[in-house]
């Protein structure tokens, strides 16, 4: 049997994957220069950037673990050729490109220029505010076992183990903090726990900075969970993205209560609308701040934030890492955060638009 169809053809007319690609393509014709400059002229042809980038976005969009998983899904299902403008002649890509492209778009910072081209498209559209901000961070579990975490100066032990592949180790009685011990897989994850009573795991800390008008994303790092990343990342992603011209306001939640902190941002033309941590301790936020309606209403949106980690961790599968290192997982964040973004603008776009 012989029919002649195309990959649009089956998909529906109100998807909001139309939109979503849409946005993606305007960004991406924007970075062209940038895709021109990171390959030879000469060559065998590699996979484009662009399909590489498209393709890690329906990664987090349809919740798919693996690169392996959606380069075998990719040769069957007729939505991700039509995203990735695929004819239904052309082969799948082996997994293997990825490997092979991280290095070149973590030299040339694609993913990172990607992700703000999408924020400043949010803001063209005038989605984003540029006055009230929202921080928050969370854990991130990284690959990595706690078999892997080790003394820094213990020497390799010569005995072969027992099974190659997971190795019995006992810990009874021994000690381990990330000033004695690192992991032999992933020596950036450091070992972290959520709150008391909470098990102790190899992590990294994720931190957004969040607009309080549509909950868009303004800025999302990954660093160190060193158990001061969340203070430090605040202040470097509002050095970066929030311009300290206009006084504008950042809900926080009590972690952010200290008086170095409180300083920095006011010296930053911010002020800090950040909940009261008042247990065996003196709040660094005074009455001053509390009685303005403004600080109630920073709290209350503040939580929004929460949202957006849920949905990374969840749908975009960003609650452990797939990759090792701080770049590698910075490239999948800044991706899960565009990802995010779009699905956010494409649904408040369709909103905005008349009938």
């Amino acid at each position: 049997m012989l029919m002649l169809m195309s990959p649009e053809s089956r998909v529906p007319v109100g998807h909001p994957i139309r939109r979503i690609k849409k946005l993606a393509d305007e960004v991406l014709a924007g970075l062209s220069p940038v895709f021109d400059a990171m390959y030879a002229s000469t060559g065998r042809p590699s996979i484009p950037p662009e399909r590489l980038l498209k393709s890690t976005l329906l990664m987090a969009l349809y919740t798919l673990r693996s690169e392996r998983q959606f380069c075998e899904q990719l040769d069957y299902n007729l939505l991700y050729r039509w995203f990735l403008d695929m004819d239904m002649s052309e082969p799948s890509f082996d997994a293997t490109v990825y490997t092979k492209n991280r290095t070149r778009l973590l030299a040339h910072d694609v993913a990172g220029k990607f992700f703000l081209a999408v924020v400043e498209r949010a803001r063209s559209a005038k989605l984003m505010s540029a006055e009230h901000f929202t921080v928050d961070g969370t854990l991130i579990e990284a690959w990595a076992s706690l078999k892997s975490f080790k003394k820094k100066d213990a020497a390799k032990n010569d005995e072969p183990p027992d099974d190659p592949g997971n190795p019995t180790v006992n810990f009874h009685g021994e000690k381990r903090s990330n000033e004695t011990h690192e992991s032999t897989t992933d020596p950036d994850a450091k070992l972290a726990r959520k709150g008391n009573g909470k098990e102790a795991k190899l992590s990294y800390s994720a931190h957004a900075l969040m607009e309080n008008r549509n909950g868009l994303l303004v800025d999302f790092q990954m660093d160190s969970a060193d158990g001061r990343a969340e203070r430090r990342a605040a202040l470097e992603m509002l050095d970066a993205s929030v311009p300290g011209r206009e006084r504008v306001t950042l809900g926080a939640d009590k972690g952010y209560d200290t008086r170095d902190f409180v300083a920095d941002c006011r010296a930053r033309n911010v002020t800090p609308h950040v909940a009261q941590n008042v247990t065996k301790r003196r709040s660094a936020i005074d009455e001053r701040t509390t009685r303005q309606p403004g600080y109630a209403v920073s709290q209350r949106i503040r939580k929004r934030v929460e949202e957006v980690f849920g949905w990374m961790k969840t749908v975009g599968n960003f609650r452990k890492t797939r990759y090792v290192g701080f770049g590698a997982n910075q490239i999948a964040a800044y991706m899960t955060a565009a990802a995010y973004n779009l699905l956010r603008m494409a649904k408040l776009l369709s909103v905005a638009e008349p009938a």
